[in-house]
């Protein structure tokens, strides 16, 4: 098992890091975490939501590749040795499907062959471990700036919906919309996943920061207020409930 440095606290990071205290400061980034070894990928996956990122994990190549094709990522961490498809073919297929997502791949391989073929392969950094966290996060935010406003995608769009994040604009049928910093993030993730069912789970995890349950009604006190206004004042409502599962963004309901 490699044995990592353990992540800064949340507290330490500089202001210019979006955290969940300063949810107002940056939309919500998405980060697909591919790593087969548990205790790195736990490692990852705290420090990356303690700064305020949304994460997504596949534990093996296959649904590394799935997830990495069929949904929208700010950035990916891919680790080069994979159970199934390796880092390497991911990335490759993942730049033949004319993706352009930055990905930094992971690796004990730290030759400089190793390096320069995980770059030709279509990575955009390459970290070997062990290494720190402040160092990945570090690399993460670098590529992350490198990306321009024409290749990152700033609008969401679900049916009649569309959400401008850099302006932080919301519209129904060409209306405004007007949301609080925690709905605008709620239904940024909901927006982000349409058509699939959302958990209760996944929403305190990525949208409250939560990792255990409040029990508290916050959710369902925020899921009702949405509905007020991106549902109520329009003929269809899109956000649907789904008895004992959570919920679905729908424009097709």
């Amino acid at each position: 098992m490699t044995i990592l440095s353990a992540p800064p606290a949340a507290s330490a990071v500089p202001k210019s890091v979006p955290t969940p205290q300063h949810e107002e400061a940056a939309h919500l980034m998405r980060i697909l975490v591919i790593e087969d070894d548990r205790d790195a990928a736990e490692y990852l996956i705290k420090g990356l939501r303690e700064h305020g990122y949304s994460v997504d994990h596949a534990a093996d190549g296959r649904e590394g590749l799935s997830l990495a094709l069929g949904e929208t990522y700010d950035a990916m961490v891919v680790d080069r040795m994979l159970p199934g498809p390796d880092g390497l073919s991911i990335v490759e297929m993942v730049r033949k499907n004319h993706i352009a997502t930055p990905v930094l791949f992971l690796s004990a391989l730290g030759d400089v062959e190793d390096r320069v073929s995980g770059l030709k392969a279509g990575g955009d950094d390459y970290l070997v471990k062990p290494f720190a966290f402040s160092e990945l996060l570090a690399r993460l935010e670098a590529l992350l700036r490198r990306v321009g406003p024409g290749q990152e995608n700033t609008n969401l769009k679900v049916g009649d919906l569309e959400m401008d994040l850099l302006a932080r604009k919301v519209t129904r049928q060409g209306k405004r919309v007007y949301l609080h910093p925690r709905e605008f993030r709620l239904l940024e993730y909901l927006m982000r996943h349409a058509g699939q069912v959302v958990t209760r789970t996944m929403l305190l995890e990525n949208v409250w920061e939560y990792h255990f349950d409040p029990q508290t009604n916050v959710i369902d006190v925020h899921i009702s207020r949405l509905r007020q206004k991106i549902d109520k004042p329009f003929d269809t409502a899109i956000l649907q409930t789904v008895r004992g599962a959570g919920y679905k963004l729908d424009p097709a309901a």
